[in-house]
This record gives C-alpha cells, sequence and structure tokens, in this order.
C-alpha cells in the first residue's frame, strides 16, 4: 500500500515537471515564431515540411497509445508509462502524460497560428534563397527570353500553389468547403485510390527526397566552388574544399531535432540579403560600363532548357504550402499572400539577374558572386559558405526523416527494423544510413562539381513535377466537375509545358554534365 502511494506521488510530480517544460516550450515556440524564426529558404521549407508530417503521424501514434493505456486502466501508474515510453519521444524527453493532463494541455501545445504575413515571409524565404545566385547565368543562355521565363515561372508557381491548396478541401452536404487532407502526400493518395491508394505517396515522397538530397549535393558544391574562387592562390583544389565542408557537417548525422539549428535561419536569411544589396550596389556602381547590345531575343538551344531548370528551381515551395495554409490564423488570406510574395520574387529576381548579366556580359559565372572583384569578393564567399553550411542541416534532416519514416518504421511494417530504441537513442543502422547520406553528398559533389548544371537537372527533374505537373494532375482529378473551362485549360496548358520543360531540361542537363565529365578527365 506504502509503495502504491509513494508512486502515485512520483508519477504526479513527474507529470506536473512535465506539464510546466511543455508550457514554457510552447510558450518560447511562439515567441519564436513570431520573431520569424521560420523555414528560411526553399530547401529548409521543405525540410519543416516533412517534419511536420511526420511530428503528425507521430502525434497520432501518441494519442492511440495513451487511449489504450487508459482503457487497461494503466493511466496513472508507472508500469503504463514504461510501456507507452517508446512510443513517445525519439529525444526521451519524458514520459507520456494521461489522458486528462493531455487533453488539460492540449491548447497549449498546439503550434501557434500565424499571419498573413508571416506566412508570406515563410514563402518569400522559400523562394528567395542563396539558389537565386545561379539566375544570372541563366539570362547568359536565355537573354530577354529568360527574363520572360523568371515573370512566367513565378505566374505558374503562383497559380499552381492555390490550385493544390484547392485540392485540400471538400464540399460537405451543406456546400461549405471543409479541410479533408492536411499534406501534398494526402492529395496524391486521394488521386490514386481506390486502386492504388498510397502509390501517390510514394511519388510524392521519392521526390521529394530527390530535391532534399540534391539541394544538400548543392550546398556542398556551392561551398567548394566558393572557397576556391575566394582563395585561388592557395594550392588547394575544389575538391579538396568540398572535403572539408563536409568534415564541418559530419555532425549532422547525430541530430535527433531541429531545435540546435533552426535558430539560425533567420540570420542566413538576413545575412543573404545582406550580400544581395551588396552584389546590386556593385552592379549599379558600374553602370556606365552596362553592355545592353549583349541581352538579345535569342535562345542557346541546347544551354536554355537547363536554364528552364534553373529558374523554376529558385521557386519551389509547394511542397511545404500545405502545412503552411493549415497554420495560418485567417486561411483566407492565403491567396493574396501568394500574389504579393510571387510579385515581389519575381520583381526582385529579375532585377537581379538582369543588373548582374549587364554588368558582367558573356563572362557571367555559374554562381556570380565569383565575378566579383577580389577585394570583396573572399568576405562575401564566406558569408555564402557559411549561410550553405549552416542551411545544410534541415534538408539533410527532411530527408532522414523521410528515409526512415519510409524503410526504418517497424509500426509502419517497413523493410529494416526501427532506428531507435525504446529509450530514444539512435541504433548503429541509423547512424550507418546518417553518414552514408553525408558521404553520398560529398562524393557527387566531387565528380559532378557543376552548380548550374546539377541546379537546372533538379530543377528539370523534381521541381517542374512538384510545381507544374502535380498540382494541375492533381487539381484536374480531383475538382474536375467543379472547374471552369478556363480552369481546365490553365491546367491542360501548364501539365504540358511543365512535361516539355522537364523533358528537355532533363535531356541537355544529363548532356552538359556528360560533356563536363568528359572534358574534366581530359583535362
Amino acid at each position: 500500500m506504502a509503495h502504491l502511494i509513494r508512486s502515485k506521488f512520483q508519477n504526479k510530480l513527474s507529470n506536473a515537471a512535465t506539464s510546466v517544460s511543455n508550457k514554457s516550450t510552447a510558450k518560447v515556440s511562439g515567441m519564436m515564431a513570431r520573431m520569424g524564426f521560420q523555414a528560411a529558404t526553399d530547401e529548409e521549407g521543405l525540410g519543416f515540411a516533412a517534419c511536420d508530417d511526420l511530428d503528425y503521424d507521430h502525434r497520432q501514434g501518441l494519442q492511440m497509445d495513451i487511449m489504450k493505456s487508459d482503457e487497461m486502466g494503466g493511466g496513472d501508474t508507472g508500469e503504463g508509462m514504461a510501456a507507452g515510453d517508446s512510443h513517445y519521444q525519439r529525444d526521451g524527453t519524458g514520459p507520456p502524460l494521461s489522458a486528462s493532463k493531455a487533453s488539460g494541455l492540449g491548447e497549449e501545445e498546439k503550434s501557434p497560428k500565424i499571419t498573413a504575413w508571416e506566412a508570406g515571409w515563410n514563402v518569400t524565404n522559400a523562394i528567395q534563397g542563396m539558389f537565386v545566385l545561379g539566375l544570372p547565368y541563366a539570362i547568359l543562355h536565355g537573354g530577354y527570353l529568360g527574363l520572360f521565363l523568371i515573370i512566367f515561372a513565378a505566374v505558374v508557381c503562383c497559380y499552381t500553389g492555390k490550385i493544390l491548396i484547392a485540392c485540400l478541401y471538400e464540399e460537405d452536404e451543406d456546400g461549405q468547403l471543409v479541410r479533408v487532407r492536411d499534406s501534398y502526400v494526402d492529395i496524391a493518395n486521394a488521386c490514386c485510390q481506390p486502386r492504388f491508394p498510397s502509390l501517390g505517396g510514394h511519388i510524392v515522397n521519392v521526390a521529394q527526397i530527390i530535391e532534399l538530397v540534391m539541394t544538400c549535393i548543392l550546398y556542398v558544391v556551392v561551398s567548394g566552388n566558393l572557397m576556391y574562387n575566394s582563395f585561388p592562390t592557395l594550392p588547394i583544389s575544389q575538391k579538396s574544399w568540398a572535403i572539408m565542408a563536409t568534415a564541418a557537417l559530419l555532425p549532422c548525422a547525430f541530430l535527433k531535432n531541429l531545435k540546435s539549428v533552426s535558430k539560425f535561419s533567420l540570420l542566413c536569411t538576413i545575412a543573404h540579403f545582406v550580400i544581395n544589396i551588396l552584389v546590386i550596389a556593385y552592379c549599379l556602381s558600374r553602370a556606365r560600363d552596362w553592355a545592353w547590345d549583349k541581352v538579345k531575343f535569342y535562345i542557346d538551344v541546347k544551354k536554355f532548357p537547363i536554364s528552364i531548370g534553373i529558374i523554376v528551381f529558385s521557386y519551389t515551395s509547394q511542397i511545404f504550402l500545405p502545412s503552411l495554409e493549415g497554420n495560418m490564423v485567417k486561411p483566407s488570406e492565403f491567396h493574396c499572400m501568394m500574389n504579393w510574395t510571387h510579385i515581389a520574387a519575381c520583381v526582385l529576381k529579375g532585377l537581379f539577374a538582369l543588373l548582374a548579366y549587364l554588368t558582367w556580359a558573356d563572362a557571367t559565372k555559374e554562381v556570380i558572386t565569383d565575378n566579383l572583384p577580389s577585394t570583396i569578393r573572399a568576405v562575401v564567399n564566406l558569408f555564402l559558405v557559411a549561410k550553405a553550411l549552416l542551411s545544410y542541416p534541415l534538408p539533410f534532416f527532411a530527408a532522414v526523416e523521410v528515409l526512415e519514416k519510409s524503410f526504418f518504421c517497424e509500426r509502419e511494417r517497413t523493410w529494416f527494423p526501427d532506428c531507435y530504441g525504446g529509450d530514444g537513442r539512435l541504433k548503429a543502422w541509423g547512424l550507418t544510413l546518417r553518414c552514408t547520406l553525408v558521404v553520398f553528398t560529398l562524393l557527387m559533389a566531387i565528380y559532378v562539381p557543376h552548380f548550374a548544371l546539377l541546379m537546372g537537372l533538379t530543377g528539370s527533374l523534381t521541381g517542374a513535377g512538384l510545381c507544374f505537373l502535380l498540382p494541375s494532375l492533381f487539381h484536374l482529378k480531383l475538382l474536375w466537375r467543379k472547374l471552369l473551362w478556363h480552369h481546365v485549360f490553365f491546367d491542360v496548358a501548364i501539365f504540358v509545358i511543365g512535361g516539355i520543360c522537364a523533358i528537355s531540361g532533363f535531356i541537355h542537363s544529363m548532356e552538359g554534365l556528360v560533356e563536363a565529365y568528359k572534358y574534366g578527365i581530359e583535362d
């Protein structure tokens, strides 16, 4: 009897401590969200979207465990806590609460809702990432048509973002729109029912993994490229710089959550905007020497499709829009938010690309900061390298989460056992998976050190699919009975144009990589 009383007393103390911890965490998270510490770049937005989906599934599993423990009468016993602990948190921060405690804290543990301005900040960061540094190279091979493509891509991506959100809703018996889906994967699975209920989700997950891993590779490539061009007199090759950058990224394999790195998101974004302003200011200082005669209406048939992939990749944000819209205070303001964010992105990208190309014309390089004078290039490039290294953990962690959920999750009956033990510790094969992924990004960066070609390939392969093809296809499949004729026309046109861009960009990017590889071997 005394043992039972002591056990109950200890459990109450533990629950009280956990309650206070959860409340403080919720308040800190809300404050950080209001300050703007959210998804900072296109790849960071993807990372948070994937983590949000995984966290949603994890919370659903937690609720089921709590309900089962209450039905068995073990909600307040120490044995009940021990049994449910393996399903609570991977980092082992505490035991699960009882159902009454969970319901009491439910409102405070929810993620804070964001305003339209905060949502716009996220989208702006997603489509104004550091990969805009490759846009002047796209103008090099497209001239005014490249500028037109920047505008066209902004219009199309804005439209497909809106129709993707429309696929989350269905009308109820009273004709009111009700949100019945939560993510891109849910939309894809709904389109493939009833014959292939999970095929669409698998396709979206594969595309997401490819884009996330390619983003990590691009970060390693751009780090090696920037360091090599910043210190050309040092006897260190670009591959060696990439190896050193990857050595600094190895601790990412031990990440359990993103709390330790997400706070750098805002600082990275501010640094990037400062760098953009510096580049534009330098270009304006060279206004007298601008080569207007070099900008023409022409297409480099061989390299312009690569430019298409570069431009499309710079606008990718669709993968995390469902999660973002679901967390808005007023979801009805989503369309307005999409309009002004994409208009701002279009103006800034077009201005940045045009001014940079006018300044360096045919000498424009794949990463535009390499064209800067050596006196300021090293400083700017060092800031960019720091930003790239600090941004790498976000897409890396998201890719790891998707891989673990797809192949290393016992609850989902996957091929391999869970990467985590009952105490939340990472098992040997889980650590091996993460280290292998880091090494894979290094090997790709070493053997294919071509920033523009990799960016064009990724934009053509997954960017066009996630931004053009799939949203228009899903919109036609789920809502075709309610669509007006011009909506059907737009969806079909976008699907066809997206397919042409994806195929041509992929073929030419692969041809460019093959030629670059052969040239490197001969050299």
